[in-house]
Order: structure tokens, then C-alpha cells, then sequence
């Protein structure tokens, strides 16, 4: 039996390390690889680079970032998606007036910390709002994403951002897709809600499967790594 292919994408300064957690859970469900997105500055850029060296066909699932590249997959290649994951993910493009430019000083101010005092710095910023507040104390498990952001340059951070702030409104991607899908949040995530991910799930004719992960921040492979890959299991199997 040939098991899926499965493409994982990484979300905002994440790496391989932010799947790993949950990756032999999947043994013997899928074969798996994760992407780099390197010194992309765009989603379109990211979203071909992954399919310049995907299979033919693959299951596709992008967490945060990733799934708005993910998305961006979609758009380009729908015939090759075979199913399609999206975590702690949005769809819709930076707001405009007040609310959009609230969003690039955001961004801009974790950006500044990280040119004057350096990625770790903004990765400890930054990690304050991605947990679960119960995983804030776990010293060991702060620093695992800490040095996952530290294996990023600020360059690298500065074109993610760019990407991030001129990203595509992708509310037709969603209402075209029609392959098995998976929406999926943390219960604690406060930068993408559940709220927002039944939003998108409403917006997907494929009938999606919907879990909100219990007890789980916007890291939730890192946070609940067997709950989110019992998810990822049924998924594939659809």
C-alpha cells in the first residue's frame, strides 16, 4: 500500500523542529517532508518553490504562515492537492485603514527588536502570546522555539514579514477547494481563534473536518503533538 505524500509547511520563523513533535505518530500514514522557505519574500514565491519539487499529487498542510502558502498552493496548482491541512492560519488580507496599519506596527515593532537586540530577543517577545498560558513556565519547551527562531537570520525575518503584509485575500481559494480538509485551531490561540478558522471552514464546500485543540496555544503540534496527529490520521484516511 502507497502511503499519501504529505508536504508540511512551517509557519513565521519555524522550521522542520515545529512538526517534529508529532511526525512518528504519522508513521505509517504518510510519507513526509518538510519545506524551507528560505529567502522567499512572497507567498507566490514560497507557493512555487514548494511545488518546483513536490510529487505530481500530495496532500499539502501549513500551520500559521504556512497555511496561507499553503492556500496559495491552491490557487496555482488545485489539480495536484490531494487534501489540504490548515492550522492557527487565516485567509483574509491585511485590513485596511486603522486596523491594517495596527497590524504592520505590530509586526514592525517585533522587526525592530530583532535588528537592535537580536532574534532572541523578539523570539521571547514574540513566544508570550504563541503558547498556552500553562506552557509559559516550561522552561525547556519556551527555549525549543526560542533556538527554532535563532536558526533564522533577521533578513530572513524581514522578507516573511513583507510576505506576511502583502498577502493575497484568499476567501475564492477557499470556496473552490473540494478535496479532504482539515481546519484546525488551539483553544488558546488569540493571534487565529477558533472563531477565525470556523469562518474558514464555513467558507469550504468540501464539508472540512473541524477540531479545536484543547488546552493548545497557536503551537499546537509543539504543544499537543498526539491530539493534533490523531487529527492528521482521520484526515488522511478521508
Amino acid at each position: 500500500m502507497t502511503h499519501p505524500c504529505l508536504i508540511l509547511v512551517p509557519g513565521l520563523m519555524c522550521d522542520a523542529s515545529s512538526w517534529a513533535p508529532m511526525l512518528s505518530y504519522l508513521d505509517g500514514h504518510a510519507s513526509y517532508t518538510v519545506v524551507d522557505h528560505g529567502q522567499a519574500d512572497s507567498f507566490e514565491k514560497m507557493a512555487y518553490q514548494i511545488l518546483a519539487t513536490a510529487p505530481p499529487q500530495f496532500h499539502l498542510a501549513g500551520h500559521s504562515m504556512g497555511g496561507r502558502v499553503a492556500l496559495q498552493v491552491v490557487r496555482l496548482a488545485p489539480e495536484r492537492v490531494q487534501g489540504l491541512a490548515l492550522l492557527g492560519t487565516g485567509h483574509r488580507p491585511k485590513e485596511a485603514g486603522e486596523a491594517g496599519e495596527k497590524e504592520v506596527q505590530a509586526r514592525q515593532t517585533l522587526l525592530d527588536v530583532a535588528r537592535q537586540q537580536g532574534i532572541r530577543a523578539m523570539a521571547l517577545n514574540w513566544v508570550q502570546n504563541m503558547v498556552a498560558p500553562s506552557r509559559l513556565k516550561d522552561a525547556a519547551f519556551i527555549e525549543d522555539i526560542v533556538q527554532m527562531f535563532e536558526r533564522k537570520s533577521e533578513a530572513i525575518f524581514k522578507c516573511q514579514i513583507h510576505a506576511l503584509l502583502t498577502r493575497p485575500d484568499a476567501t475564492q481559494v477557499l470556496q473552490q477547494v473540494r478535496v479532504p480538509t482539515l481546519v484546525m485551531a488551539g483553544e488558546f490561540d488569540g493571534w487565529a481563534p477558533p472563531s477565525q478558522h470556523q469562518a474558514m471552514a464555513d467558507l469550504i464546500p468540501a464539508h472540512p473536518l473541524i477540531d479545536v485543540i484543547t488546552g493548545s496555544g497557536h503551537m499546537m503540534m509543539m504543544e499537543a503533538p498526539e491530539a493534533v496527529a490523531e487529527c492528521f490520521v482521520r484526515w488522511l484516511k478521508a
